[in-house]
């Protein structure tokens, strides 16, 4: 299965929620989306919550999160 172009369904914008990823067309943040379905929410939940989204709108979010994460170093921290 190919994964979902995110490009066509997300923006970042300076003047949009002050830059943060968003999915295109609103002022939904993709955090808002990855923590949502992290904090347990089913996608049909999120879709309900939020009605301009889409489903592949929620998939787009996951492919731009694994994306970003592919290119971030991350370092532990300490305890």
């Amino acid at each position: 299965m190919a994964r979902i172009r995110w490009q066509d369904h997300i923006i970042v914008e300076h003047d949009l929620h002050h830059g943060e990823s968003c999915i295109r067309g609103t002022r939904i943040p993709v955090s808002i989306i990855v923590g949502s379905l992290a904090d347990g929410m089913r996608e049909n939940e999120i879709l309900a919550e939020y009605p301009q989204l889409t489903r592949p709108d929620i998939q787009a979010a996951l492919a731009y999160a694994a994306e970003v994460l592919r290119s971030e170093m991350l370092a532990p921290l300490s305890a």
